[in-house]
């Protein structure tokens, strides 16, 4: 049979073809080989923006040898030894012409096929000079086909060996308008438009969709480099993004609004713990650090992110802006310990936040200085498109700013050193739905940067933030919002300022009420934030947020994740003496209970506990006697003691102890009663 390869995980101008199985029947490997040739052959319907002149040689040399092998499929039992060793190397060729064509063809690869045309060409060369190689030990004299297509394959096998693919001279052009483009962005020059059109047209690049898929495709490319050790692609690569990205934002008009990851009003937090620890957060990717460091500022980040910064040439501390007097990076063990602890205890993968944290802190700095420049070019045009252009221009300069900076730091400092957040702020008041979601939608990425917290809130963003959480045009935009509060709660001194505003928790319960799972978490995790801030706790509670959280326990379904957030926040409320009676009012506690002991996450089980513990000291007696006589919740308790976080079975040890000096003293005080009724009876 015919090994397969699943294409889906190739990468593209790779080809990992693979022979056919030893022992094969050559009825099978022909019947293979003329579907291969007639799949290649297909590929003559497709575009091809560069190569064409190759792949027209290629077509009409497969469609030769497809015509010979049809010819011969009555004969296949007369075949020598040496006829099938030829028909198994041609199907390995085969394969590997299939992909470059494959390749050539690929939707949003056309500039990295066009930059990569000299190999491509070779490729195409090398390819015929395989089927040569394969035909030369055909014993065609053996084959029982007429004599005119014996003649075809001799010619064709002659042709094969001597053929020139050659890089089309158009190709190898438009090839070096790339580069001189990217020279000219290097140099700080923006590029004349009618030599950036040559280029676009030549590769069919003809609207705003094309565009942003060629980026797609390069981005996704830079990810797969950075796998690599070496990454030696990655400075052509990230040239050829801020390429495109000027050509999308300046080039055309149009713009495909839809196209637009709706994940990513998700907080980057999986968990809310993440918060309660702050210092475990890297200020510059805002992600769980890894390999915390320390610097001469007495900051911590972590060693990627930290590094990539110097590396660009920045020598002051990116939280502090003080000049740095060593770069020596001070490995923070203790530090480095306690996170891997909270780690194993919660059930977060090291290596896959290890993973996240080196995808955002390598957008530090830009790839190439191309880039750079280019990024610069393009963050100058969309202020001025903010500022002075059309409704329409307004809308697609915030809908680029949402692009641009969804997972690049870079691009978020360079666009907010710019002057985009004033501008935003106030398309912020826009009547039009799609402008308005797109404006927010940017604010938030720039909300990840503390240099754009403090800009939001020195142009007065957060009263219109907290108005678009509360009377936003889309749903969608009123949860977007949410999550930007989240961010700017991050700053303790915003905590504050973002709790003082009377409509910021009755807009965020709303959200609980009639968000999406995602909005009803951002919810939660944005009033977890504000719960940092001590004076916040009785304006949530005051709110009415203790009953909702409740009933959204009991709502959410299979929503694990939501769960254990909304116990995190009522842990928190539950500190209070205030906290605890109002989950003692909304019925709470039975509920909590409950939980604790069929809830599977770890840190679910920890609130849960935390909260009864914190019920018992507020509450007194009144909860003591319940949880005393609920023998299940014991057996919960004692497993917390050897299965639970390490906080966890502390507090169930605390927990077991009340309930235990209950029991002993109820017993104490029921024997003094049963004696004293004794003593009675006998007298």
């Amino acid at each position: 049979m015919i090994q397969k390869f699943d294409r889906n995980d190739r990468r593209i101008l790779k080809f990992p073809a693979v022979h056919p199985c030893e022992g094969i029947s050559p009825a099978t490997l022909l019947e293979s080989l003329i579907n291969l040739s007639h799949e290649i052959c297909s590929y003559q319907s497709k575009f091809f923006a560069t190569q064409r002149k190759n792949a027209r040689e290629m077509f009409r040399q497969i469609s030769i040898l497809s015509m010979f092998f049809e010819d011969i499929r009555e004969h296949v039992p007369n075949l020598l030894d040496s006829a099938v060793l030829c028909f198994s190397e041609l199907h390995l060729t085969f394969q590997k012409i299939q992909f470059l064509l494959e390749d050539c063809t690929c939707e949003g690869a056309r500039i990295w096929i066009l930059m990569k045309a000299y190999f491509v060409s070779n490729q195409f060369r090398d390819l015929i000079r395989a089927v040569a190689t394969a035909l030369d030990v055909l014993p065609l004299g053996s084959i029982d086909v007429s004599s005119e297509t014996k003649e075809l394959v001799e010619l064709l096998s002659k042709q094969a060996r001597k053929v020139k693919m050659e890089l089309d001279a158009e190709d190898e052009n438009a090839m070096k308008r790339v580069i001189l483009i990217l020279n000219q962005f290097e140099n700080k020059f923006e590029p004349e438009p009618c030599l950036i059109k040559k280029i676009v047209d030549y590769l069919d690049i003809r609207t705003w969709a094309d565009c942003h898929r060629e980026i797609k495709f390069l981005d996704k490319e830079i990810t797969l480099e950075f796998l690599k050790s070496d990454a030696r692609e990655v400075p052509l690569l990230s040239s050829l993004v801020g390429f495109l990205n000027y050509c999308r934002a300046v080039l055309f008009e149009d713009c495909d609004f839809g196209d637009v990851d709706q994940s990513e009003v998700k907080t980057n937090l999986e968990m809310l713990t993440c918060l309660n620890p702050k210092d475990f957060q890297c200020p510059i990717s805002l992600e769980l650090m890894t390999d915390p460091v320390t610097i001469s500022t007495g900051q911590t980040y972590d060693r990627a992110s930290i590094q990539k910064w110097l590396k660009s040439g920045n020598f002051i501390c990116p939280k502090t802006q003080e000049m740095l007097t060593s770069t020596e990076l001070v490995p923070n063990t203790s530090l480095r310990n306690v996170i891997q602890q909270f780690c194993a205890e919660y059930g977060i993968s090291l290596s896959k936040s290890r993973t996240k944290n080196r995808d955002i802190s390598r957008t530090i700095s830009p790839g190439s200085p191309s880039y750079a420049e280019a990024m610069k070019f393009v963050s100058k045009f969309l202020v001025s498109r903010l500022y002075s252009g059309s409704g329409y221009q307004k809308n697609k300069a915030a809908y680029e700013i949402r692009l641009l900076t969804k997972s690049n730091i870079f691009n978020r400092s360079c666009l907010i050193e710019a002057g985009t957040i004033s501008p935003l702020v106030k398309l912020l008041t826009s009547t039009d739905p799609s402008t308005q979601e797109n404006a927010i939608s940017a604010l938030l990425k720039l909300s990840k940067h503390s240099t754009g917290q403090k800009g939001i809130i020195q142009n007065g963003g957060l009263k219109f933030i907290l108005g678009l959480v509360k009377d936003g045009l889309k749903l969608e935009t009123r949860q977007i919002a949410v999550a930007t509060v989240f961010y700017l709660s991050s700053v303790d001194e915003y905590r504050k300022l973002i709790g003082d505003q009377r409509e910021t928790i009755p807009s965020l319960l709303e959200i609980i009420k009639e968000g999406t799972t995602c909005g009803k978490k951002n919810a939660v995790v944005a009033i977890f934030g504000l719960l940092l801030y001590k004076k916040n706790h009785q304006r949530v509670l005051e709110a009415g947020t203790v009953p909702l959280l409740l009933e959204l326990l009991v709502s959410s379904s299979d929503r694990s994740q939501l769960k254990t957030d909304t116990l995190a926040v009522l842990a928190t409320l539950a500190e209070s003496i205030n906290g605890s009676i109002a989950i003692m009012q909304a019925s709470g506690l039975t509920l909590i209970v409950k939980f604790l002991q069929s809830i599977t996450s770890k840190a679910g089980k920890e609130y849960c506990v935390s909260i009864l513990h914190s019920l018992c000291i507020n509450c007194g007696v009144d909860v003591v006697s319940v949880l005393a006589k609920d023998e299940p919740l014991m057996s919960a308790l004692y497993a917390l003691l050897t299965e639970g976080t390490s906080h966890a079975s502390r507090k169930a040890r605390s927990l077991i102890k009340i309930l235990q000096k209950f029991c002993e003293a109820s017993s104490s005080r029921l024997i003094r009663e049963v004696r004293q009724e004794q003593f009675v009876d006998v007298r």
